[in-house]
């Protein structure tokens, strides 16, 4: 929005401090996608009050600043009738010649649609506007021009003077609510040029358009939630517009902070006296003599054999996820905000010790699933100095197989037999563990092998954040085309709104199932499938006296919840299905469930031993490096076969891959800089691992 702008005095320290104090727990220093997900963390963990779909907030916030008794409408201009620039601000309603809310993001744009609660309520690209031109504008995504707004031939266009609105608030949608509000879904532009969604029109605008007194107001009252409509959160591109251009590039917006844009092109000194102590089988701690630079040094990068190992403001790092036995050499170099480099740091020498201590004995043996040719093998982790690889699993004395994780699935087995069954752990030189105590193992006589699906996770927590999770302890995969969802309404009445399934769950794999307005990345991370948008999101809403019930074929399998009980009684919790029940169940037996407390997601996509800490304990052996990195591949220390899907902060899946002992590396040399998620499955097992890429 061009209107003249409050010159802000700027002072940088050593601590820059120009930026507003909200921003002190974030990495600014970061730049590229690692910046956004610092920006989008900061962004949702803010946001801590969710807003209904009134008018009451925009009342508060879009005062025209020139009369208070208006508020200023989004694309109008200085004329008459629907093109207004202002109205009354108590002149709102769905009537012609008041104003209503825009959503700038339009909520069928959104995949899923925005509705009017979560992101479709959110105040940050809620606006003001003439009823009339709103719903000229209807949702026509945002296209290039000049003058006045309107509708152009490839879509609608803000406006001069709104235009640089409109891009930050689209920035804000996407790093708010990730690929729910891409920028490529509202807007008429290339992403070719950026390393997500993002599109080179909002950029453009962004430059353009400098950041209002308006918008800022907008943001200040926003943050303070003792205003009765604020929200908890800013709009950082309103804070600063070269966030976005530090990000995404393209042409450079105003730095209103002026620390990434300053004339500074002095390097700091070297750092010198480079030292290395407290080494391990795997850890190498180097401390040095802080740089000189004329403005500040921010941080420092350590490199082992010339590859990045990781970066720190301190004058010390632990170099970490190193091979035991081993001789690496060690530099540092300084940086400041500008991005100017020292030399690297004179080479220091250093081995790390030699592993010759063995793991702890896995302990907690547990079996589970049997069948007549099967049974489940669980443990809980053993440790070591360095780190456990895999176990190996007996039975009867006899070696049967290994695995990374903490299952093991023993299969070609006798029926009415009984085994003895023992494990042991390993780590990455070959040291082994004692053989765990032995317990007995018994398969069935066939008759009751197990054939259904059954509810292993159920979510009801804060505003949306609703999940089912489906969990497949068969011997087979399953198809999921005959299967479907249904819930009783507040304790009464029959089964309603199905939601029929697809796809297919693997062997010991789960399938998650979100309301489509859940707003946690754990859970939209997770989601196999995203429930309807009609109804509410039925049945994916349920409050605590909806019984939700898996169907085959339109018979009842399985249950969560008791079918008319009126009282709340799985409100504001989360429920995780034991181990040790291997079947569904139409009948719901609360000693068959664990309670946890509401917002509890750590569970979700796993059903295994000791879910609860599987994300630290199931891949406790593996071994990614170097991260971050600047090279062109990466490293996996792995025992066995892992199928390696590589996600951007967004989610959207960018690479996948196939490593194993002979072939441990995965190509990213088409990758821009930034932040990604791997998800790596081993034996149907699965952990998630972050990246970053320098």
């Amino acid at each position: 929005m061009k209107k003249k702008l409050l010159l802000i005095s700027l002072l940088l320290t050593f601590v820059v401090s120009a930026q507003e104090s909200y921003y002190n727990d974030v990495d600014i220093t970061a730049e590229g996608l690692a910046l956004k997900e610092n920006l989008a963390l900061k962004t949702i963990s803010a946001h801590t009050n969710i807003l209904s779909y009134g008018w009451t907030a925009l009342q508060a916030t879009d005062v025209n600043p020139e009369n208070s008794s208006e508020v200023l409408l989004i694309y109008g201009f200085p004329s008459s009738g629907k093109t207004a620039r202002t109205r009354g601000v108590n002149d709102n309603s769905g009537d012609n010649g008041d104003w209503n809310r825009e959503h700038t993001y339009a909520q069928s744009r959104g995949n899923p649609a925005l509705g009017n609660s979560g992101p479709g309520a959110d105040a940050h690209h809620l606006r003001p506007s003439d009823v009339q031109y709103n719903y000229e504008r209807g949702s026509l995504k945002f296209a290039d021009g000049s003058g006045n707004s309107g509708a152009v031939a490839s879509g609608w266009y803000p406006g001069d003077e709104w235009k640089g609105d409109i891009a930050r608030m689209m920035m804000y949608m996407y790093i708010r609510y990730g690929d729910r509000c891409k920028p490529n879904g509202i807007g008429t532009g290339s992403i070719a040029e950026t390393p997500d969604a993002m599109i080179d029109l909002f950029l453009d605008w962004n430059a353009a358009d400098p950041v209002s007194n308006f918008e800022r107001q907008r943001n200040t009252y926003h943050e303070d939630t003792d205003n009765s409509h604020a929200q908890g959160n800013r709009n950082p591109f309103i804070d600063n517009a070269y966030l976005a251009t530090r990000i995404w590039g393209g042409n450079p917006a105003e730095d209103s902070w002026g620390i990434y844009t300053s004339n500074d092109n002095e390097a700091p000194t070297m750092p010198t006296i480079v030292e290395l102590n407290n080494i391990t089988t795997n850890t190498i701690t180097a401390s040095w003599t802080a740089s000189q630079d004329n403005v500040a040094v921010i941080k420092y990068e350590v490199y082992a054999n010339g590859i990045l190992n990781g970066e720190t403001a301190n004058i010390n790092y632990t170099l970490t996820n190193l091979n035991s036995n081993t001789s690496f050499a060690i530099t540092v170099l300084a940086k400041d905000l500008a991005n100017n480099k020292s030399a690297e740091s004179e080479v220091v020498n250093g081995t790390t010790l030699t592993d010759a201590d063995a793991p702890t004995m896995p302990t907690n043996i547990l079996i589970t699933n049997e069948t007549g040719t099967s049974f489940k093998v669980n443990w809980s982790a053993a440790t070591d100095n360095t780190a456990v690889t895999e176990y190996d699993v007996f039975l009867d004395n006899t070696f049967k197989g290994s695995t990374a994780s903490l299952t093991f699935t023993a299969t070609g087995l006798t029926a009415n037999t009984t085994y003895s069954v023992s494990v042991l752990a390993k780590d990455a030189v070959n040291n082994t563990s004692a053989q765990s105590s032995a317990i007995d193992a018994t398969t069935t006589d066939g008759s009751n092998n197990i054939i259904e699906l059954l509810f292993s996770e159920y979510v009801e927590g804060s505003g949306n954040n609703k999940a089912v999770e489906i969990a497949n302890i068969t011997e087979n995969t399953i198809n999921l085309s005959s299967y479907s969802i249904k819930k009783q309404s507040n304790g009464a009445g029959d089964w309603v709104n199905e939601l029929v399934l697809s796809g297919t769950i693997a062997v010991n794999d789960v399938f998650v199932v979100i309301h489509y307005q859940a707003d946690s990345n754990v859970l939209t991370s997770k989601a196999d499938l995203i429930g309807p948008t009609s109804g509410g999101g039925s049945p994916m809403n349920p409050n605590g006296n909806d019984a939700v019930g898996l169907f085959k074929n339109g018979v009842l399998i399985d249950i969560i919840g008791v079918l008319n009980e009126t009282d709340k009684n799985f409100q504001n919790m989360t429920l995780r299905r034991k181990l040790t029940v291997t079947k569904p169940n139409t009948t719901y037996i609360a000693s068959e469930w664990d309670e946890f407390d509401q917002d509890t997601f750590d569970g979700i996509g796993f059903h295994t031993n000791a879910t609860a800490t599987v994300k630290t304990s199931n891949f406790n052996a593996l071994k990614i490096y170097p991260n971050p990195t600047k090279g062109n591949k990466i490293y996996f220390n792995v025992t066995k076969d892992a199928i390696i899907k590589m996600y951007n902060v967004l989610g959207k899946l960018i690479k996948t891959g196939k490593v194993n002992t002979q072939n441990n590396n995965l190509d990213i040399s088409n990758l821009s800089k930034g932040v990604y998620i791997l998800k790596i499955n081993s034996e149907n097992q699965f952990t998630t691992r972050k990246i970053i890429k320098n």
